[in-house]
């Protein structure tokens, strides 16, 4: 048996993830839950819910997240990690509140939270610290005690999330035609967000044009571009680019869209593109619809070559990295020194978010941040 490894003092780990329908009626609900009070009409969601009925009505994600769980539970019993792992959505079955009930009267009361999302936003981030504020809320109305909950850092750039990706870049460009390879584009593609959400991402200090949010991205990008280079020899050229907005056309979002971008490469003569979601956790409905059917019939009109690599997902050392930031989390709980592992320019993200940090357009209490009303 592997030597026991410290999670004290959290006695779980929560897999806080989006959601996503497992079947045509379940479609319009969850689309519902998605633009709560934002008065959208159901005929407008049915409109927009046409790239999940492509696809049966089911959603990638949740049997991704069971994906990822085995993973997780089987990596923590294979290195003696003591720590239950519980899933919760924020907007379809298992939704958080009922999972944090469950943990609660299962006697957990320090709970450590895994976001599937790797940078930091106020949707990537701080949306999720507030459904966990909402949902420990509602936990204290029904005489419960609300745990504490503390969330782990911004994982973008540690190795077990960069690593697969690039092994992913690697094999996308293998699978091009050879005369078409060493000359292909790298297209690191990511969920546009509002220019101006962007530029307040991250801490107060980090805020600015494109804030963390862009920043943290092209750090990936770059460190995934020089990993080709040294194990290829070729130097492909590369760009962050965008895609799956949603906003009203009036609102300034992050650009260029990656069908925008797939024709500016065809025009300017680029024989091959790669397109790689460093973006995005697993293959959910944003890869499967915006770039595996979308962008693919873009290039496809254009006559241009493509491939998509792909995303982390269950991939074995993703499962270890977030092995390793549970210890590390815990040392520091525990108030013990930590070295964090960390790739690139950025070092590695903060352990709480601090007051400022990806601030909503209103106010709203928001769990394990500085601000935590449940700290």
């Amino acid at each position: 048996m592997p030597d026991a490894l410290d999670a004290t003092p959290y006695d779980a780990l929560l897999l806080l993830s989006f959601g996503g329908p497992e079947g045509p009626d379940d479609v319009v609900p969850f689309l519902e839950n998605v633009t709560r009070g934002r008065g959208i009409p159901k005929e407008r969601l049915k409109e927009v819910g046409q790239h999940y009925f492509l696809f049966g009505g089911v959603s990638p994600i949740n049997d991704q997240n069971r994906a990822l769980l085995a993973a997780l539970r089987k990596d923590f019993a294979e290195h003696g990690l003591d720590l239950p792992v519980y899933w919760g959505n924020r907007n379809w079955a298992p939704y958080l509140t009922d999972t944090l009930r469950d943990m609660v009267r299962d006697g957990r009361r320090r709970i450590l939270v895994l976001a599937t999302s790797a940078y930091a936003s106020y949707s990537g981030c701080r949306q999720y610290r507030e459904n966990l504020a909402e949902a420990l809320a509602t936990l204290e109305q029904e005489g419960l005690e609300p745990p504490r909950v503390d969330k782990l850092r911004h994982y973008f750039n540690h190795p077990g999330f960069v690593e697969p990706m690039t092994d992913g870049v690697i094999e996308a460009l293998a699978d091009l035609p050879e005369d078409v390879r060493d000359g292909a584009h790298l297209a690191f593609t990511t969920h546009s967000i509002p220019t101006s959400a962007a530029d307040t991402s991250g801490p107060v200090e980090q805020h600015g044009d494109g804030g963390a949010y862009v920043r943290q991205h092209l750090d990936v990008a770059r460190l995934i571009a020089d990993a080709v280079r040294e194990r290829t020899g070729v130097d492909h050229p590369w760009q962050l680019v965008y895609q799956s907005r949603s906003g009203a056309p009036h609102i300034p979002w992050l650009e260029p869209d990656i069908c925008d971008h797939l024709q500016e490469c065809h025009a300017a003569g680029v024989p091959a593109v790669v397109m790689a979601p460093i973006g995005f956790v697993s293959d959910h409905m944003e890869v499967k619809y915006d770039l595996d059917t979308e962008a693919r019939a873009k290039a496809e009109e254009l006559g241009l070559p493509v491939r998509r690599s792909a995303t982390v997902g269950a991939d074995p050392r993703f499962a270890a990295a977030i092995r390793d930031l549970v210890v590390e989390r815990a040392a520091v709980a525990r108030g013990q020194d930590v070295t964090p592992c960390a790739l690139g320019t950025l070092g590695p993200s903060h352990h709480v978010c601090p007051v400022g940090c990806c601030p909503a357009r209103q106010a709203r209490p928001a769990a394990a941040g500085a601000d935590s009303p449940y700290a």
